[in-house]
């Protein structure tokens, strides 16, 4: 509950941002004065983004920029079936992180909803069952790496890596599922309820 506390005055803030760029716009002001820039760092920083740049002074890249915090701050509203994702990465687009030694993974997340439920919950298990492969492929080359005596610990961390990723998204698409289905009913009984004389 007080995260979604947070998140609404949060939402708030950010339409008060948004105010200001679009009242500079509507002055035909070319820059954003360098408060508005602090103000939509700051409020990037209460998001969870770590050292973010001051923006660029143009009021474009002010405006994109509030517009991506509102997009983070709609995304996180627990009522939304959607998909979890990666901080400041759009839905679906995968993320690499460095395991060990330089040696980077990618971590895949799940596709945002479509036009279509049933298409986008076959791309949701899709999506699952890639990484569940690529899981299998890790843990093979951690047993091949072993066996062989060449950084074995490399191949278990990515192997590691792999398996999170799967069993997170695993979890993610059942909540989905299970969130979807709880909603099914509900609007076929309205829509029932609106067909009634």
């Amino acid at each position: 509950m007080a995260a979604e506390i947070h998140r609404r005055i949060l939402l708030a803030e950010s339409d008060l941002l948004l105010d200001d760029v679009e009242t500079l716009r509507l002055n035909e002001e070319p820059e954003a004065p360098l408060r508005l820039r602090e103000a939509i760092r700051a409020m990037q920083i209460r998001l969870g983004r770590r050292n973010p740049p001051l923006p660029a002074a143009t009021l474009d890249a002010a405006h994109d920029l509030v517009f991506a915090v509102q997009q983070r701050l709609m995304a996180a509203n627990p009522k939304n079936p959607r998909p979890a994702r990666h901080t400041s990465r759009p839905s679906g687009q995968p993320l690499f992180t460095l395991v060990r030694e330089d040696r980077k993974w990618k971590v895949l997340s799940l596709p945002a909803p479509g036009s279509e439920e049933a298409e986008w919950i076959e791309l949701v298990e899709s999506t699952v069952e890639r990484a569940w492969d690529r899981w299998c492929y890790a843990q093979h080359q951690a047993i091949r790496a072993a066996r062989l005596q060449t950084r074995p610990q490399v191949a278990l961390a990515v192997a590691r890596a792999a398996w999170n990723n799967y069993w997170l998204l695993v979890q993610d698409a059942d909540r989905i599922k299970e969130r979807l289905s709880v909603s099914r009913p509900l609007l076929a009984g309205r829509a029932a309820a609106a067909r009634r004389p």
